[in-house]
C-alpha cells in the first residue's frame, strides 16, 4: 500500500477529481432511493401528480449526474493506475541499469522480467479497484448506515446482525488467499525462467533430443501454477455466494419485521423500499470492499517484490565527483588483487600483480575456470576487488566515474550479443554519432565489411533479436566492429576470436595491431596461436599467476603453458613455435 500511495500522490489533480466523482456517485446512489421513497409515500398514496412530476424530474437529474460521475470515476482511476504503472516500470528499469552483476545473479533475470511485467500489472489492477471501489465503499457504507438508522432503527438492528458473519467470511478468505498468492508468484518466476531457458537454448535442447524432457518439466510447473490459481480463484469466488446468502437472509428478516411495522402504522411502504435499497447499498459496498481486501494480499506480494528491487543497493556505486581523466598515457595496473564472488567462500583470484602500458598487448591464458574472464571484469567494474586495487590510467577504478571509465574501454565479451536493429545501428552502439565512414572503417578492421556488403541491404540489413540471423563468427566480428568504432584507450577481448577461422583470426589481429598501436590491448584466449605475438602473456591456474612473459620464454620455463601448447600443437609445430 505504501508503494502505491508513493506513486499515485504525484497526481493530486486527478486524485481530487477522483474524490469529487466518488462523492457525486455516493450522493446519487443514496439520493435515488430517497426520492423514490418520497414519491411513494407522498405522491402515489396521495395521488399528488405535481409532486410526482417534480420528483421524477429530480430523479432524472440525479441519474444524469450519476452517469457523469461514473464516467469521471472510470476516467480518473484508469488514468492514475496507468500513470502509476508507467512510473513504476520506468523506475524499475532504471534501477536494473544500476545493479551490478551480483544483484542480477541474486534476483535472477527471469524474476526481474516477471516483476517488471506481471507484478506491476497486478498493482495496476489493484489500484484501479482501490480507486473505484476501495475508497468509494467506506463512504457508501457510512452514509448508507446513516440513512438506514434515520429510516428505521428497528430494521437497522435487524440488518446489523448479518454483518459479523460477512466479516468472518472476508477474514477467512484473506487468510487463505495470502499464502496462495505468494506461492503463485514464485511459480510465475519459475515459468518465466523455464520459458526463457527453452527459447534461448532451443538448439541445445533439440540437439540432445530433450524436447519431451523440457515439455514434461514445463508442464509440471504449469500444472502447479494452474492448480494454485484454481485454489486461489475458488477461495475468492466462495465469498460472493456466501455474501448473497446472508444478504437474502437479511432481506427476508427485514421484510418479515417490516410487515408488522406497516400493519401497526410505524412504517410506510415507501420507507421500506428506500430502506431495502439503503441496506443493499451498505452490504454490497461491504462486499466490494471485501473484494479489494481479498485482492490486497496478491497485490501486497507483488508490491514487496517490486520494492525489493527498488530498495536494492548495488555493490557497484558510482562515486560522487568521480574522476573523469587520469594520466595522459593509457595504463592498466593490478596491485595485489584478490577476488571472491559475493556468494562464494574461496577466492577466485589470488594476489594478481601485473601492469600494461600504452601500445602494449597483454594476453591471458589458462584452463577453464582459472579466472581469466573474472580478471578482466574487474577492470570495467562489473565486480569490485575483494583485496588490492586495479588502476586505469593511474587511478583506482573505484574512484573513476563509471561512465567515463567504461567509455575509455572497448569491451568485446565472450558471448557476442547483438540487438534487434540494423547492422549500422549495432555498430553505432559503440559510438552513437559515428559517421558512415567510421562505421565502414570499423567493419573493415573487424573483417566484417565483405559479408555485410554481400547482404541485400548492406549496413541497413535488419538483425533479428540476439543476431539470430547471422552466424557466430559474423556476430563476433560485428561485436569487434562495435568496439573499434569508439577508438577507446583500452581494448578488452574476452575470448572474442573463438568462433573465427584461422584466416579471419589472423586478418583481424593484423588489422588490430596497426589500429591499437596507441592503445592497450588485453586478450583472453584459449588458443595459443591467437596470442603468440603478445608483448606479455600471463598464465593463470586456479586463480593464481603461474607464468608471465613472452611466448618463447613461457615455452621454456612454464609447465602449465607447455602443457596447453602440447594439447594444441603437433610435435612438429611445437618445435616450430619454440
Amino acid at each position: 500500500m505504501k508503494l502505491i500511495i508513493q506513486y499515485i500522490k504525484k497526481y493530486k489533480f486527478l486524485l481530487t477529481l477522483n474524490m469529487v466523482a466518488l462523492l457525486a456517485f455516493t450522493l446519487v446512489e443514496l439520493g435515488i432511493p430517497t426520492i423514490m421513497g418520497t414519491m411513494i409515500n407522498e405522491g402515489v398514496e396521495t395521488q399528488n401528480f405535481v409532486l410526482l412530476q417534480k420528483q421524477g424530474a429530480m430523479l432524472l437529474m440525479v441519474a444524469v449526474l450519476g452517469g457523469l460521475g461514473t464516467i469521471l470515476l472510470n476516467y480518473t482511476s484508469s488514468r492514475i493506475a496507468s500513470y502509476m504503472t508507467r512510473d513504476i516500470r520506468k523506475d524499475m528499469f532504471d534501477k536494473t541499469q544500476e545493479l551490478s552483476h551480483s544483484e542480477y545473479n541474486e534476483i535472477g533475470v527471469s524474476s526481474l522480467i516477471t516483476r517488471v511485467s506481471n507484478d506491476v500489472w497486478q498493482l495496476q489492477l489493484f489500484t484501479q479497484m482501490l480507486l473505484r471501489m476501495g475508497i468509494h465503499s467506506p463512504f457508501m457504507i457510512f452514509f448508507s448506515m446513516v440513512m438506514i438508522f434515520k429510516t428505521s432503527t428497528t430494521l437497522a438492528f435487524v440488518m446489523s446482525a448479518s454483518i459479523p458473519f460477512i466479516l468472518l467470511v472476508i477474514y477467512i478468505t484473506i487468510k487463505k488467499s495470502n499464502p496462495l498468492s505468494k506461492y503463485q508468484q514464485k511459480l510465475m518466476d519459475t515459468l518465466s525462467r523455464l520459458t526463457r531457458e527453452n527459447i534461448t537454448g532451443v538448439r541445445v535442447i533439440r540437439a540432445f533430443r530433450k524436447d519431451n524432457h523440457e515439455i514434461e518439466k514445463f508442464e509440471k510447473v504449469n500444472k502447479d501454477y494452474s492448480e494454485t490459481s484454481i485454489k486461489l480463484f475458488r477461495t475468492m469466488s466462495r465469498a460472493e455466494p456466501l455474501f448473497f446468502f446472508f444478504l437474502e437472509l437479511t432481506v427476508i428478516a427485514i421484510m418479515w419485521t417490516s410487515t408488522f411495522m406497516v400493519a401497526d402504522g410505524a412504517l410506510e411502504v415507501g420507507s421500506i423500499v428506500a430502506f431495502l435499497e439503503y441496506q443493499f447499498q451498505a452490504l454490497f459496498s461491504l462486499l466490494l470492499f471485501a473484494v479489494v481486501f481479498i485482492m490486497y494480499p496478491r497485490a501486497a506480494v507483488s508490491a514487496s517484490r517490486i520494492q525489493e528491487v527498488l530498495d536494492m543497493e548495488s555493490t557497484i556505486v558510482n562515486p560522487i565527483n568521480g574522476v573523469s581523466e587520469g594520466d595522459e598515457k593509457p595504463s592498466v595496473v593490478f596491485e595485489n588483487v584478490s577476488f571472491a564472488y559475493p556468494d562464494g567462500e574461496a577466492n577466485v583470484l589470488e594476489d594478481i600483480n601485473f601492469s600494461v602500458q600504452q601500445g602494449e598487448t597483454i594476453a591471458f591464458i589458462g584452463s577453464t575456470g582459472s579466472g581469466k574472464s573474472t580478471l578482466i571484469n574487474l577492470i570495467v567494474r562489473f565486480y569490485d576487488v575483494t583485496n588490492g586495487r586495479v588502476l586505469v590510467n593511474g587511478v583506482d577504478v573505484r574512484e573513476w566515474d563509471l561512465y567515463d571509465l567504461r567509455y575509455k574501454v572497448g569491451f568485446i565479451p565472450q558471448k557476442s550479443l547483438l540487438f534487434s536493429g540494423s547492422i549500422a545501428e549495432n555498430i553505432r552502439y559503440g559510438k552513437e554519432m559515428a559517421i558512415d565512414q567510421e562505421v565502414v572503417e570499423s567493419a573493415e578492421l573487424a573483417s566484417a565489411r565483405d559479408f555485410i556488403e554481400e547482404k541485400p541491404n548492406q549496413y541497413d540489413e535488419w538483425l533479428s533479436e540476439g543476431g539470430s540471423n547471422v552466424s557466430g563468427g559474423q556476430k563476433q566480428r560485428l561485436s569487434i566492429a562495435r568496439a573499434l568504432v569508439r577508438k577507446p584507450q583500452v581494448y578488452i577481448f574476452d575470448d572474442s576470436f573463438s568462433a573465427l577461422d584461422y584466416k579471419t583470426d589472423a586478418s583481424i589481429r593484423s588489422n588490430l595491431k596497426a589500429e591499437t598501436k596507441d592503445a592497450i590491448m588485453m586478450v583472453v584466449a584459449q588458443r595459443i596461436s591467437s596470442i603468440m605475438d603478445a608483448d606479455k602473456i600471463i598464465v593463470l591456474n586456479e586463480g593464481k599467476i603461474v607464468g608471465s612473459g613472452t611466448h618463447s620464454q613461457l615455452m621454456k620455463d612454464c609447465e602449465v603453458y607447455i602443457q596447453i601448447a602440447k594439447s594444441q600443437f603437433s610435435e612438429e609445430e611445437m618445435e616450430k613455435y619454440e
